[in-house]
């Protein structure tokens, strides 16, 4: 297999209940923060930034009584999640002391494993990439050789002690899949993952909190918490095609995990065949289009499809990201936006066509935000 930057294998042991090291070595309480007022206070501290935020302002935007503020910033200092950033002028009285977030205190691992490939990232509380990996696989090898390289990688990244501040393991990979109970349903083109416990058998491997979610939701939770605002569709195109949806600044993933199949809508009766079962599905046509190098084509039949669910839904944006995109973004960009564009014109829209933007990230989005599964419920940002 093709790796790349290599590293120590640290023992990432912990105790997958409490989140903390089983070594006896200080680590992070993940069920400890877990907890919505502090995931407010963490939030601030975060997006404060290195200047940090005093406990007055803390309690004015969070809605705390000071009382509460001082108890959960002493928490967090005690845990070494916070620290004084020194003090700042006030308008009457003594200066205030300002706090800042420790990024270093805690780190989580996102993984992205495609159908063809497996991209390893450590980020630390910050969501900044502190390591990367990535080699070649192939899904179709089986469960449990992929589960050792996942499992290696993992060990092989984390390296510099981090194994003990580190929240857990994020994991990407295509749908559809349970995500409450971490197991695998028929991914398209590989039926032998049907009901694999993905989630029970990375974390009994690792001792860790494992997550388990589709690529297109991991995708989409990075670009909200990441400063996407509002309703919108990230369509992400690699070997396959899917959707990222953010309803109101919320990842949506339907009643059973369900949402977001976005690539296997029927746009052709009896068109091309697709690897799901059906033909003229808006994946087979794009992807045919692509392979004989019809990048104008793929793009309007992708505008298609994206203009069913801009009709659906009535989003506000449009992102575009995978690896496909990413080599060619700006005939994508442009062919999906005229799409929209030639819709919006003729359904007389006074607002004009929902925008159509490349989603930033690039090879590592998927990666960045499925460390966010873990991440993003420390800061009160969803449910991971």
């Amino acid at each position: 297999m093709n790796r790349t930057n290599g590293g120590s294998s640290p023992d990432p042991a912990t105790n997958p209940t409490t989140g903390r090291p089983t070594s006896g070595t200080a680590g992070v309480n993940l069920l400890a923060l877990r907890n919505h007022n502090t995931g407010l206070v963490l939030d601030l501290l975060r997006t404060a930034g290195p200047d940090g935020i005093s406990r007055l302002e803390l309690a004015e935007r969070t809605g705390l009584t000071p009382q509460a503020v001082s108890k959960i910033t002493a928490r967090l200092r005690e845990e070494g999640l916070a620290a004084e950033a020194g003090q700042r002028a006030s308008t009457g009285g003594k200066p205030r002391t300002v706090l800042r977030l420790v990024p270093e205190a805690g780190h989580a691992i996102g993984v992205h494993l495609d159908r063809d490939e497996l991209r390893v990232v450590l980020v630390d509380l910050d969501g900044r990439v502190m390591g990367e990996r990535s080699c070649q696989l192939s899904l179709g090898a089986g469960a449990m050789e992929v589960t050792d390289t996942l499992v290696d990688e993992v060990a092989q990244v984390l390296g510099g002690g981090t194994a003990a501040t580190l929240l857990g393991v994020g994991v990407a990979l295509p749908g559809p899949l349970d995500h409450a109970r971490g197991v695998l349903h028929r991914v398209t083109g590989f039926p032998e993952w049907d009901g694999f416990p993905l989630r029970d058998v990375v974390a009994a491997r690792l001792g860790v909190p494992v997550v388990v979610d589709k690529d297109t939701n991991a995708a989409a939770l990075g670009l909200a918490v990441g400063g996407e605002r509002g309703s919108f569709a990230c369509l992400h195109l690699g070997t396959g095609l899917g959707a990222g949806l953010v309803i109101g600044g919320a990842l949506h993933r339907g009643a059973r995990t369900g949402a977001g199949e976005f690539g296997h809508q029927v746009i052709q009766l009896d068109g091309p065949p697709c690897t799901c079962g059906n033909r003229g599905c808006v994946e087979a046509l794009c992807l045919t289009a692509i392979h004989r190098g019809d990048l104008a084509e793929a793009a309007r039949v992708l505008g298609e499809g994206a203009g069913n669910l801009v009709g659906l839904l009535d989003i506000d944006a449009v992102l575009l990201g995978g690896r496909t995109i990413a080599a060619a973004p700006e005939p994508f960009v442009r062919g999906v936006a005229a799409v929209l564009e030639a819709r919006a014109h003729r359904e007389g829209s006074r607002e004009g066509a929902v925008p159509v933007r490349l989603a930033p990230g690039g090879a590592r989005g998927v990666a960045e935000g499925a460390a966010q599964l873990l991440l993003a419920p420390v800061f009160g940002r969803g449910d991971g």
